[in-house]
């Protein structure tokens, strides 16, 4: 069965991207990347990796252009918090890093808490905190 998941993200300048996201608090693994071409974003615990591949690269995988920018959206990367202050602590760190805050931390549907983001190559990200004890039933 699946062991790993490997998003692959488009980027236009490897290293911003990696600064961005080193700026936001992830980390990366070295082993899997060149720094260079691409770079290999850590996730979660789990080891959930979205490979950052130079525009041409990423390209040269799948056959087809790349959407670019602030008018398309290819995914929506969610990912978790632990507590209503992280998300608010990581959209503070969007802001100062660069990011575009889209839609501010606020409550959704009365047991979620998050904000989405995009990065500096106008990717999409959502991070969220969700209360399941206050989830409707």
């Amino acid at each position: 069965m699946v062991k790993d998941v490997w998003l692959n993200l488009p980027v236009k300048d490897v290293k911003r991207a990696q600064t961005f996201f080193t700026d936001l608090g992830f980390t990366f693994n070295a082993q899997h990347a060149d720094g260079v071409n691409s770079a290999c974003l850590m996730m979660s615990e789990k080891n959930v990796a979205v490979m950052l591949f130079a525009e041409h690269i990423f390209k040269s995988f799948t056959s087809n252009n790349v959407i670019t920018g602030t008018d398309n959206s290819e995914v929506l990367i969610s990912f978790s918090a632990e507590s209503q202050q992280e998300v608010d602590e990581m959209a503070a760190k969007v802001e100062k890093a660069g990011g575009n805050i889209y839609s501010k931390p606020q409550l959704n549907q009365g047991w979620m808490y998050g904000f989405a983001f995009s990065d500096p190559d106008g990717h999409k990200w959502n991070m969220l905190y969700m209360d399941l004890s206050k989830m409707p039933k």
